[in-house]
């Protein structure tokens, strides 16, 4: 490919490259690995022995690259990164101390790291009305307590959710048939939350809701184009994967409005010279507006278009819909997608040549994408892209969701999701009849509430239960003194978790309010082990590596025993008795994980589908045609003079769980507000001056962070920025909040 003089080409300083020849990278601003990994094992010092069988023999808990013990399937060697090792505590730290929760009020102002610190649930307890603390509770009492009061409930009256915490397919697989079988279709998971925009876009666009292609393909491609995603802090072993792709030839390009530091330059602590020397990263930076993405994608197809840089032969053979793609681009004018992308025209031009030029190229999204309230035709431009190019289904090729957590893959395709049942299969009466004849039991018709409007419907007293596996709605939605209204109007509330969380402590209001806890079992402790999904469509197996806490019960048998409570089985129709058999039922009720009931051992795997989806682009559609779809611009509101586009960050954290008070691979403190350094300059702001961030919703003080920032555009962390975020707004494709907000600042004085 060439590689003219570019606006978008990130250049190193002579300063940089001279700062290279630091061993380990003393003195720059980037994750401690190693001191980090000692740290880890002086945590987990009273239960090393179970610590090293995690680490192992179990397929990591983290994010969704999917590593078995230390070696995964994409490349040679060991594995093995920090966030994995920060969940490491999860799984081995005690019981929490008799007596903690006597009274919730000794434990509101501890924030959830103090929490978490306190260990793990061991029983069952209770809560009720007007009592200021939980009691112990039998397995028995429990369990009778949850299954009399659903049973008297309208099955409209009561949820599911599922959150992505570690969750194993067989969790998701029982949380959905439990729902089901008690007559509810008020059932989804995390997913819902970050990439329910992908599943619905690639379902209408490709016929398909995953990854076309593998990890490997990132390696050798000629382009990995990152759409609103940062692997190097959400799923860092990826940085391993990229600097041997690097090394074979492959340009990384970032299309984000901040330039993160780790996609820039990385040390790998698994390569010595990496680890050493560190490693340069991405080559090009495009500085897109929040938000900006469809004015940005459609100026890529305006250019295509206009250049004769086009795949005719696969447009012609494997799409519909590209007359009225085109022309819709091309009667666009240039100065509104300028002004909507945040970039100049020569900017947008300059990336449709590199991939109009590329023989290949993987486009890996995330979060940056889908968290709008067009996320998911945010999506569908993504796909339009790489379709004019013909980057589907062959080697070093394809469109890749990177998901963000374990497992979370698997959540839609086991059917916990309020509008798809097992294999991502339709809600509707015909599907719904062809599972009923499965299951043995009637299956309801009818679409679900999707999580926010299940949040939505307690406030307007339409739940009279809420069952909560994992999760925390303060902390992960929008407006958390409004979810906490929410939850206190729910009757019954159970939380199923491994450890506390301070949504547990919201006083239910009810004259018969009740929340109960129930203690489960890591994924790792997992009666009869289980499986998970990583982004790339593998399925994975971890052997129950034995452990009991207290009375805590695998997570898929304390769902089955609720289901059983609530209505019981004389027949034995619901089956699912042990994990072994339930897998046997997943691999005839989702027939692409057939394959799964085989997997015994660490390291036993199988990627659905093989390395392609689509191979030689031929979709799994009625016409075995990729649909192109032209969307509309966005309606955005325009921004005033002095009003900024904030959206949230993540820093050193996993989901909710932060690990450290300052983000090591920028050295961003929580309180935080990256902003572009000419932005702070006109308002005669500096490095640490203290601002707040104002709008209708509420006040956040934060400190400024000078930062390689697209102009107009903040970065605040989540969940803290999360009460500046306006509730109710989300993408009308996948459900999914938006997690932005215009602000204006207004310093502090000293």
């Amino acid at each position: 490919m060439s590689d003219p003089a570019s606006d978008s080409r990130i250049r190193r300083s002579n300063g940089e490259r001279l700062t290279r020849l630091s061993p380990f990278g003393v003195g720059h601003t980037k994750p401690k690995h190693f001191r980090d990994m000692f740290k880890v094992v002086w945590d987990n010092k009273d239960n090393l022995p179970y610590a090293w069988k995690v680490i192992n023999r179990g397929v990591c808990d983290g994010c969704a690259l999917g590593v078995a013990g230390l070696h995964d399937w994409t490349i040679e060697g060991v594995h093995l990164c920090m966030t994995r090792l920060n969940l490491l505590r999860l799984n081995t730290v005690g019981p929490i101390p008799d007596g903690t929760l006597d009274d919730v009020a000794t434990l509101r102002d501890k924030d959830n790291r103090d929490l978490r610190k306190l260990g793990r649930l061991a029983y069952p307890m209770r809560r009720r009305t007007g009592e200021r603390g939980f009691t112990r509770i039998t397995w028995d009492e429990a369990l009778a307590s949850i299954g009399g009061r659903i049973q008297k409930l309208d099955p409209s009256r009561f949820a599911f959710f599922v959150t992505s915490r570690g969750v194993t397919n067989e969790i998701y697989y029982m949380a959905q048939k439990a729902a089901r079988y008690l007559g509810t279709n008020h059932v989804d998971n995390a997913a819902r939350l970050c990439h329910s925009p992908s599943t619905a876009a690639m379902k209408q666009t490709l016929g398909i809701s995953a990854s076309t292609c593998s990890y490997k393909d990132w390696m050798g491609t000629d382009l990995v184009v990152f759409f609103g995603s940062n692997p190097a802090n959400d799923q860092p072993v990826s940085t391993k994967y990229l600097d041997i792709a690097k090394k074979q030839g492959t340009k990384i390009v970032l299309v984000n409005p901040y330039l993160e530091p780790g996609m820039k330059r990385y040390w790998v602590p698994s390569t010595t010279s990496s680890a050493l020397f560190g490693s340069d990263l991405a080559d090009y930076w495009f500085p897109v507006g929040q938000g900006g993405d469809i004015a940005f994608l459609y100026g890529v197809l305006k250019h295509l278009v206009a250049t004769d840089q086009l795949d005719h032969t696969f447009l012609q053979d494997h799409t519909v819909g590209w007359d009225e793609l085109a022309a819709r681009a091309a009667e666009l004018e240039w100065a509104e997608l300028e002004t909507e992308a945040g970039l100049p025209r020569a900017q947008i031009e300059e990336f449709a040549n590199l991939i109009g030029t590329a023989k290949s190229a993987v486009f890996v999204w995330s979060m940056g994408i889908t968290q709008h309230p067009w996320g998911a035709d945010g999506v569908r431009m993504v796909l339009n892209v790489a379709l004019a190019r013909g980057f589907l289904g062959r080697d070093k090729c394809g469109v890749m969701p990177i998901r963000g957590h374990s497992s979370v893959q698997g959540g839609a395709e086991m059917g916990a999701y309020a509008t798809a049942f097992p294999g991502g299969k339709t809600v509707n009466a015909e599907n719904a009849a062809a599972l009923s004849a499965q299951y043995g039991f009637d299956v309801p018709d009818w679409s679900g509430l999707a999580t926010t409007e299940m949040v939505e419907a307690c406030h307007r007293g339409e739940l009279d239960a809420f069952y909560m596996v994992g999760g925390n709605f303060l902390r992960t939605l929008p407006d958390p003194d409004y979810v906490a209204e929410c939850l206190a109007k729910v009757p019954l509330r159970i939380h199923q978790d491994i450890i506390l969380t301070d949504q547990m402590f919201i006083d239910p209001v009810a004259d018969d309010g009740e929340v109960i806890l129930l203690p489960a079992k890591t994924r790792y402790e997992q009666d009869d082990g289980g499986t998970e999904t990583n982004t790339e469509r593998r399925i994975m197996f971890t052997p129950e590596i034995p452990r009991q806490v207290g009375e805590a019960r695998a997570e898929w048998k304390i769902l089955r025993d609720v289901a059983l409570a609530t209505k019981p089985d004389p027949a034995g129709i619901f089956g699912c008795a042990t994990g072994h058999a339930m897998r046997e039922e997943i691999a005839r009720v989702v027939p692409f994980y057939d394959g799964l009931q085989h997997l015994k051992k660490t390291g036993d795997a199988f990627q659905y589908g093989g390395p392609h989806l689509c191979p030689e682009g031929v979709c799994p559609t009625p016409d075995g045609r990729a649909h192109l779809a032209t969307v509309d611009m966005p309606s955005r509101l325009k921004r005033e003079p002095g009003v900024f586009h904030v959206s949230t960050r993540r820093g050193k954290q996993f989901n909710t769980l932060i690990y450290a008070d300052v983000d090591p691979l920028n050295g961003a403190p929580r309180d935080a507000v990256l902003m572009n350094a000419d932005d702070a300059a006109e308002r005669h702001l500096k490095q640490n001056d203290r601002v707040t961030l104002v709008n209708d919703r509420g006040r956040y003080d934060a400190r400024v962070f000078l930062a390689p920032l697209a102009p107009g555009n903040l970065q605040v962390h989540w969940p803290e920025g999360n009460h500046l975020i306006a509730r109710g707004v989300v993408d009308a494709g996948g459900g999914v909040p938006d997690y932005n907000a215009h602000v204006r600042l207004e310093p502090i004085n000293p």
